[in-house]
């Protein structure tokens, strides 16, 4: 009676076959890379083998069917393939690879694997499963690691960008000051500087705030220079230079109680007018108005029109960078709701939006008089786990 013959296990196909299987993917990888890469053939082979030798490694490794359920919700604890996976991620991201030629190789990895192993005639119906669930952790940990460093290398390049475009833009500042004194007696070249100097200030404002998205997207916080401020004073200085470039807005401004606080005036000053001047610019020429207000331990302020609401749907991401209202670009809000929310977390407070036909927008955030006062509420607590989770996005 002829012995029965046991199929051949994945791993060890994988494991004999190892040389031919990476063959074929190495020459399907190499149609992928960038005209500009300098990786070599047998870079190329080398990362291949060490992914596909992970494979067998995982494959071969006792699992349970509960630690089976877990892996295949990314929750497995051996993790094998998931260092492979973020060390392929950081080799293609070196050589140029786009994000889209990273997922082709690995389906090109698992299709060589499988037509191999069935030109083979083995079935091992158990291990395909696994190496299934071993390409798709890989996958899932390159794809995450590629997505984090490509984000990383991004807000470093707009950090550098920004800070370095300071400088020439400072010299433009200063010279379109120096043409407007000269030319006081030339209205016309008065004009066309003070166009100039206006223009140069407010791309000055534009890469502060690409300077503050690029600090608290790498993980930083707002920079604060707290003192003893009073927010009446600073909504007063706010609201007299918003009217000077406004002059056709109504803004009023009142103040209640005691509304003093160890804050940054300035950073203050920059929320208080961002929120005002989009009061302004998307409140379909209605009244402003701020309010301040003693709250005990904290202080309120709020800032309301009664223009057109901002829609529901956008209401849920409005602090989120570049947030846009609407298709058609209603309320489209920029980087800067985004900064002045980052700017009163970090002072410890908290700012809300309220939006309706009925009631208006109104745009509320409460101070802490310290710092170091603990939050009121779990609310605070919630939109500091979520600007986090912005910022690690």
């Amino acid at each position: 009676m002829p012995a029965t013959v046991e199929p051949k296990s994945l791993t060890a196909f994988i494991q004999g076959h190892h040389r031919e299987i990476i063959g074929e993917f190495s020459a399907f990888a190499r149609t992928l890379m960038p005209p500009n890469s300098s990786m070599t053939d047998q870079e190329l082979r080398d990362h291949s083998k060490e992914l596909l030798l992970a494979v067998a490694e995982d494959l071969d490794t006792a699992q349970t069917s509960h630690e089976q359920s877990q892996k295949s919700r990314g929750q497995g604890s051996a993790k094998i393939m998931g260092v492979s996976g973020r060390l392929h991620a950081d080799g293609r991201l070196y050589h140029g690879f786009t994000l889209v030629q990273v997922l082709a190789e690995f389906r090109a990895l698992r299709a060589s694997v499988l037509r191999l192993y069935e030109l083979s005639g083995e079935a091992d119906l158990a291990g395909v499963r696994r190496f299934n669930e071993a390409i798709d952790e890989a996958l899932t940990e390159s794809v995450t690691r590629y997505r984090a460093q490509t984000d990383l290398y991004r807000d470093q390049f707009v950090g550098i960008l920004s800070h370095d475009l300071r400088s020439p833009l400072g010299a433009i500042t200063a010279g379109a000051a120096l043409l407007a004194h000269a030319a006081a007696d030339d209205q016309r070249q008065a004009r066309v500087a003070a166009r100039i100097l206006n223009s140069a200030q407010r791309m000055e404002r534009m890469i502060a705030d690409l300077l503050d998205l690029t600090r608290t997207r790498l993980g930083g916080v707002i920079p604060l220079k707290a003192d003893r401020t009073d927010l009446q004073s600073v909504c007063e200085e706010v609201v007299l230079e918003v009217q000077a470039s406004h002059p056709d807005a109504v803004v009023g401004f009142e103040s209640s109680g005691d509304v003093t606080g160890q804050w940054d005036a300035d950073r203050l000053a920059q929320v208080v007018s961002n929120l005002v001047g989009n009061a302004i610019e998307h409140g379909g020429k209605t009244p402003v108005t701020v309010v301040a207000s003693d709250g005990g331990g904290r202080v309120r302020l709020t800032v309301h029109n009664d223009g057109d609401p901002i829609p529901p749907h956008a209401q849920a991401n409005i602090f989120e960078p570049l947030a846009r209202g609407s298709s058609e670009g209603t309320h489209n809000l920029g980087l800067g709701l985004f900064i002045a929310r980052a700017i009163v977390v970090a002072h410890g407070g908290e700012i809300r939006l309220s939006s309706t036909a009925e009631s208006g927008t109104t745009f509320e955030l409460t101070l802490p008089r310290d710092r170091n006062v603990p939050a009121e509420s779990t609310a605070q607590t919630a939109d500091r786990e979520g600007l986090r989770t912005l910022l690690s996005t």
